[in-house]
């Protein structure tokens, strides 16, 4: 355990001590959000990003010893194994070296070499191996060979007997890990993906046509290129190979394992390492390499996809305020619901606003009447079907109104699938699906987070080749990241549903459960005392959620903070020396905003120190606030609805629906998404879109390029003018402008090659 920790530290760069300290933590159960938050004494003050590392690498390393142990007691039950053997296994640190290491004493299936030592051939290649030195001069191969021809033992000739001996031999020189280990390295650093369409595929019909005729290096190749060629390989589309040097890999191997100078021998040793390589080493190490680099490419997706949805969790809120929600529909009419400011449901409507004039005249009154029956403030319009005509119509419809709600353009991807889903059929069992996905799109204007945490991420559509990665290393980053939105932003425990109570450090689906139910039989929790009250809720559980949680309008305002409970002590007796009471405090919350007057020092003991104090005086300072931004929305213009509205060179408002590795997608209201290609998001070379734009930003964006038939629309986000510069990235140091300028993009191959809808 001490070597383990002693390498987590140098691996990480930090602390023995605080390594220590956080596997303690995590031992005894604590949450990464509770660590991060409220242990920052105890683990040097490690945040978020390091506890996962540390996690993650830990639970790694943990099963790569487990792994070790295995290993070494089968080798052992061999009698084979070596210090120096055991050496090398003791100081892996990946599973794919220890495996190599493994691989002679595996217990195999029926192979050449198997069979070869059955017929006793065995003698024969130690012979051969023994004399494979560079004094060796005089050799009778075959008269070696030929005391082990017996056709008892289906070893008819000489020739027969070489080849056995040879096939053993090969497979001793294709399972040595040190030339495994150069191989997997020359085929990633000089090797080359190579594609080809099929045939039989005609040109330009399928959304694969890049790769085509395509070849990158491996070390070069992109993410999302990788997973584009695995995804046309296995829908049978692209014929996919890693080429390499086949002569440099074999002059290699000849040259590590030829020592005679003998030439009879040396030429048998030629034959048996080009056998061993062709037969028993290409395929398995192309297909590690392949792996080996999907693993990475899933790593990158999934990043990209962690960050997307971060964005799009920690969106601004429009508050919670009276909602009208509308889910747009042409045929089937708009489906109309009306919220209240805490996301209940209160009414639905159907209106018919783009039929005829008499029904939208009657859907006008009927929105109108709706907006001043419940003092409407939002109006949450879907961004799917019909979304522009349905705002262009609301605008028409609220003029007559003295006070105007603001009516936003929400996205609503994903809002189909929460209407369809177990959740929303036991939160509204006689609602329709249709009726359900407006609700939907009122929730997630006023609190996006606390309504997407009810949809699968992967249907939110902010991912990049969701579905070809790993879905298991995916799915624990996704609820990873969905964890951390929710702690950073905390919970109005008096209003968060089931769902996302489940997402609160320290509380299961369960205890999520009972403190729906406990909250719908005794009433609105006024303390977080009362936690204590909820069945199996236990004190572990109370202390790893309770500062996540806060209630708003309580006896205490302290309980609508993240300030820990186990801290109050500490305030009070802040207040005390301040000569101001806690009841004081309870009555104007504002007096708790004059605690930025403390010396902090003052009140550090052995287990709260200067960290822990500095965040009480930060939260105090606005107590209750939401960490989120100031909430913004793209304003559309009137006269652009449609493809066939979009000229070159026009100047749009849009908003950034996702980010990829080779750009952002951005809404500008015409129902068809736009590409900024990465080499149009701004004037100076950006190697990380993420550092430009994020998911739920307001962009001004100029149209290059439009394709109403392909639906395709090319967009840039360069500055119009030498004045006007485009924004630098907001975190990391800038990359230096390469040599060159970077050739424009053609659009058609770019959405060929990045097939947006995924």
């Amino acid at each position: 355990m001490a070597d383990l920790i002693r390498l987590l530290a140098q691996e990480l760069s930090l602390p023995v001590v605080d390594i220590t300290s956080a596997l303690a933590l995590f031992a005894e159960g604590a949450t990464v959000p509770f660590i991060a938050r409220y242990r920052k004494e105890r683990t040097g003050g490690m945040d978020e990003v390091q506890l996962r590392s540390l996690q993650e690498r830990h639970q790694y390393l943990t099963e790569l010893g487990d792994r070790k142990q295995t290993i070494l007691k089968a080798i052992t039950d061999q009698g084979k194994l070596t210090d120096a053997l055991k050496a090398k296994i003791d100081a892996c640190l990946q599973k794919t070296e220890l495996e190599d290491l493994y691989l002679p004493y595996k217990t195999k299936r029926r192979t050449r070499a198997t069979i070869a030592r059955d017929q006793g051939l065995g003698p024969l290649a130690d012979w051969i191996a023994s004399h494979n030195q560079p004094q060796q001069r005089d050799l009778d191969l075959p008269g070696e060979a030929a005391k082990y021809v017996n056709t008892g033992a289906d070893v008819a000739t000489v020739d027969a007997a070489l080849q056995g001996a040879a096939d053993i031999l090969a497979e001793a020189v294709a399972e040595q890990a040190e030339l495994r280990a150069w191989v997997r390295q020359h085929l990633l650093k000089s090797g080359s993906f190579c594609s080809r369409i099929k045939a039989s595929i005609p040109e330009g019909s399928t959304k694969f046509e890049l790769y085509r005729n395509y070849e990158t290096p491996v070390r070069q190749v992109a993410p999302h290129n990788l997973l584009a060629l695995l995804r046309g390989q296995r829908e049978n589309v692209l014929s996919l190979e890693l080429s390499f040097d086949l002569d440099q890999v074999l002059q290699y191997l000849e040259s590590q394992v030829i020592r005679t100078r003998h030439p009879e021998l040396r030429e048998f040793y030629r034959a048996l390492i080009q056998d061993a390589f062709a037969r028993l080493m290409k395929t398995s190490l192309i297909n590690g390499v392949i792996a080996e680099k999907k693993a990475w490419a899933d790593g990158e997706s999934i990043q990209t996809f962690e960050a997307n949805l971060r964005d799009l969790l920690l969106s601004p809120p429009a508050g919670m305020k009276p909602t009208l929600a509308i889910d747009p529909g042409f045929r089937t009419g708009c489906k109309v619901a009306v919220i209240d400011p805490t996301g209940q449901f209160l009414h639905y409507q159907a209106i018919f606003p783009h039929q005829a004039v008499a029904q939208r005249e009657q859907a006008a009154q009927t929105l109108r009447h709706l907006i001043q029956t419940h003092n409407i403030e939002l109006i949450a319009i879907g961004n799917g079907t019909a979304g522009r005509e349905t705002e262009a119509f609301v605008a028409e419809a609220v003029k007559p109104l003295p006070q105007k709600p603001t009516k936003v353009m929400v996205n609503e991807a994903g809002a189909s699938v929460y209407s369809a889903s177990e959740v929303a059929i036991a939160e509204f069992p006689d609602l329709d699906v249709t009726v359900r996905g407006a609700i939907s799109i009122g929730r997630r204007l006023q609190d996006p987070l606390a309504e997407l945490v009810k949809i699968d991420p992967k249907s939110i559509g902010v991912g990049q080749y969701q579905h070809d990665v790993d879905q298991k290393r995916l799915k624990q980053k996704l609820a990873d990241t969905v964890e951390s939105c929710v702690n950073y932003v905390g919970v109005d425990l008096n209003t968060a549903s089931q769902e996302l109570l489940t997402y609160v450090s320290g509380i299961s689906a369960a205890i999520a459960n009972n403190i729906v139910a406990y909250r719908n039989e005794q009433g609105a929790f006024r303390d977080r005392k009362t936690l204590r009250k909820v069945p199996k809720l236990g004190p572990k559980a109370i202390e790893q959620a309770a500062g996540f949680l806060r209630i708003r309008n309580g006896d205490n305002p302290l309980d609508n903070t993240a300030v820990h409970p186990e801290s109050y002590g500490i305030v009070k007796t802040m207040l005390k020396d301040l000569g101001v009471t806690l009841a004081a405090a309870t009555k104007d919350a504002k007096v708790l905003q004059s605690l930025n007057r403390i010396e902090v020092n003052r009140y550090v003991t052995d287990t709260v120190g200067e960290p822990t104090l500095r965040d009480i005086l930060q939260e105090l300072e606005k107590p209750g606030r939401d960490p989120r931004a100031q909430f913004v929305s793209a304003q559309f213009r009137d006269d652009i609805q449609t493809m066939g509205d979009l000229q070159t060179g026009m100047t749009l408002e849009g908003v950034v629906t996702n980010v990829a590795n080779f750009g952002a997608f951005v809404d500008i209201g015409v129902h068809q998404d736009g590409l900024v290609h990465v080499s149009q998001l701004a004037n100076h070379f950006v190697s990380d879109p993420k550092q430009i734009v994020k998911v739920g930003q307001v962009v001004q964006v100029r149209v290059l390029e439009v394709d109403e038939k392909l639906k395709r629309i090319g967009l840039s986000m360069k500055a119009l003018d030498d004045q006007r510069q485009a924004p630098r990235p907001q975190a990391g140091p800038a990359k230096h402008q390469p040599k060159g300028t970077a050739p424009k993009p053609n659009l058609k191959d770019l959405q060929a090659k990045f097939n947006r809808r995924r």
